[in-house]
């Protein structure tokens, strides 16, 4: 089984990594959303690579692409959103797609940074949406957005992903995640863009996060090499309440196809802050595991989080609990 953490600023040192190592990690994400494999050829250069070779492990690293994914610029400092407040979506207040300014309406939802912010579109005009702040909290540069029920229209693959695709090879990446996938077509022509730059090798990591998503999984399925159950997104895209079953049921349809699938997103978001799981955490680590995970990737908690190595420590050591347990299922 594959064990995933996700670098940043609380995993960029040596000692972390050789830690994250230890404790079982056995490869890690990039999430370029945020940078490019340029600006990381030091991390990757002279942090990763060798605390991979310190540990003997022969790792993994994937990018997370950009693709038709829909989140805000880059803001000058980070914006407190108050409760009852209006704020400004566009060109004359916080910078969003071009795209998602035309496709929203007045009296859509719009979540920020995985539903953690929640606004309502009162008015549009050309300055950009004037909306009012539902669920408030602090809102950081490039954090996500998605307009609640509504499907906006963005390219499969962005010039910064061809721009990163062709640095793949250079930086050793083994495998890429392809957001929002929409369909059999979006991971053809990725795969594409990936023989063009001589990546016939590296596996695709489709991303199911969207309705379209499930509606198409069948397809999807049959063209990429691996399905993420990417909860983040996929969560806003339906009631919180119904995610469980849209888990099991991406699950089950990956294992009556033999395809390997993953689970991602909020396993123990709790340890960003705290150094020990919540119940709940590891119930759902362990369920995963019993489900046919093939991986688990852990991603705030090891890119910002102030417990990273803690974190894989109790990932790795509750899915080898499950492991154990399935073994002595299928010897009764």
């Amino acid at each position: 089984m594959e064990f995933y953490a996700t670098l940043g600023g609380a995993c960029r040192d040596a000692a972390t990594l050789e830690g994250l190592f230890a404790a079982g990690m056995t490869g890690a994400r990039l999430n370029l959303s945020h940078t490019t494999l340029s600006q990381c050829a030091p991390l990757l250069d002279e942090v990763y690579w060798p605390a991979a070779r310190k540990a003997g492990r022969s790792a993994q690293l994937i990018i997370d692409l950009q693709g038709p994914e829909l989140r805000v610029g880059t803001l000058p400092a980070p914006v407190s959103l108050v409760q009852g407040n209006q704020v400004l979506l566009g060109p004359g207040g916080i910078s969003i797609p071009q795209a998602a300014q035309e496709a929203a309406q007045p009296g859509d939802p719009i979540s920020l940074d995985d539903s953690a912010l929640l606004l309502r579109v009162e008015e549009k005009s050309a300055q950009g949406l004037v909306c009012l702040v539902e669920r408030g909290g602090t809102l950081e540069s490039r954090k996500s957005l998605a307009i609640l029920g509504r499907e906006v229209k963005t390219p499969t693959l962005t010039q910064e992903d061809l721009d990163n695709l062709a640095q793949a090879k250079r930086f050793g990446v083994t495998h890429i995640l392809q957001p929002f996938v929409r369909g059999a077509e979006d991971v053809h022509t990725l795969r594409r863009a990936m023989l063009a730059a001589g990546l016939d090798g590296v596996k695709i990591m489709a991303k199911i996060e969207n309705q379209r998503g499930l509606e198409k999984l069948d397809e999807i399925i049959a063209a990429a090499d691996i399905i993420c159950i990417a909860r983040g997104d996929l969560g806003n895209s339906m009631p919180l309440w119904q995610l469980p079953s849209a888990q099991a049921y991406i699950a089950r349809t990956c294992r009556a196809a033999g395809k390997p699938f993953f689970v991602v997103t909020q396993l123990l978001w709790s340890m960003q802050e705290r150094a020990v799981p919540t119940r709940a955490e590891v119930s759902d680590i362990y369920h995963a595991v019993l489900d046919g995970s093939c991986a688990l990737m852990l991603t705030g908690e090891t890119a910002a989080g102030c417990y990273p190595v803690q974190a894989m420590d109790y990932l790795v050591k509750t899915a080898r609990q499950a492991l154990a347990d399935l073994g002595k299922e299928n010897t009764i």
